[in-house]
C-alpha cells in the first residue's frame, strides 16, 4: 500500500480497527449501568459511540456528571471500570471479532514495520485480550488507558525514538485523530465514513500487496 511507502512505524487503535468489538462494548456499559434508567443509559451509549477514542473512565464520568448531574466519586468510577473489565474478558476473546483483512496485513509486514496499539480501552484488559487472540507477538508494545491517548503516543515516540514523519496512527474515530494531530504525525482512518472528508487519508481496505 502506497501510503506506507516512507513510514517505519505503525500505531494502531484497537476496537474499530483490529476488532470488531463496538456493539460488545456497548452491550458492556449497558450491564454494569443496568440498575439506572434506561433513557440515561442510551445518552450514554449516544456518546459512547461519537467517541469511540475515549476511555471508558472518561465515558463513566461523563455519565455520572453529565447525565445523571451528580458529583463524580472516583470509587464508584473504579468500580464500574472494574466490572465493565470483567465483562470485556470474557466476551472479546473470540479471533471470529478480529478483522481478518487487518489482521493479515499486520501479519504479513510485521518484519517491515515496527507495531504498537495505542488504545482508550484498559491497559492491562487490552493486553490479556491480545494473549487470547494471540496476536501479541505482532506488536513491540500494547498501550491503553487510564492514560489518555495523546499521552500514550506522546510517551511512545519519546520512548522509542520515532521520527515523527516516519510514524503514523491508523484510527477510526476522532480522538485517534486528535492524538495524531497533538502529536504531528500522519492519520489514516478506517472504518468509520464521517472521517472521510475530515481526514486527508482514508484506507477503504487493507490489503497484502507489497506497493511500498
Amino acid at each position: 500500500m502506497e501510503i506506507f511507502k516512507n513510514k517505519a512505524n505503525i500505531l494502531w487503535d484497537f476496537d474499530g480497527v483490529i476488532i470488531d468489538s463496538m456493539s460488545i462494548r456497548g452491550e458492556g456499559f449497558k450491564e454494569v449501568l443496568s440498575h439506572y434508567p434506561n433513557s440515561t443509559v442510551e445518552e450514554l451509549l449516544e456518546y459512547h459511540n461519537k467517541n469511540g477514542g475515549l476511555s471508558r473512565y472518561v465515558k463513566f464520568r461523563y455519565f455520572i456528571k453529565e447525565i445523571l448531574g451528580e458529583s463524580v466519586n472516583e470509587e464508584m468510577i473504579q468500580d464500574f471500570a472494574a466490572s465493565y473489565s470483567k465483562i470485556m474478558r470474557t466476551k472479546l476473546t473470540s479471533k471470529r471479532l478480529l478483522n481478518v483483512n487487518v489482521l493479515d496485513f499486520i501479519k504479513s509486514n510485521q518484519k517491515k514495520f515496527k507495531m504498537h496499539i495505542v488504545s482508550g480501552s484498559d491497559g492491562k484488559e487490552l493486553r490479556f485480550l491480545c494473549k487470547k487472540l494471540e496476536i501479541r507477538e505482532y506488536f513491540k508494545s500494547i498501550e491503553g488507558s487510564p492514560t489518555p491517548k495523546t499521552k500514550l503516543v506522546s510517551e511512545l515516540i519519546t520512548q522509542y525514538n520515532y521520527a515523527s514523519d516516519e510514524t503514523c496512527l491508523i484510527g477510526d474515530s476522532i480522538n485517534d485523530y486528535d492524538a495524531a494531530k497533538e502529536n504531528q504525525i500522519d492519520f489514516y482512518a478506517y472504518n468509520n465514513e464521517e472521517l472521510r472528508l475530515k481526514c486527508h487519508t482514508y484506507i477503504d481496505e487493507f490489503t497484502t500487496e507489497k506497493s511500498f
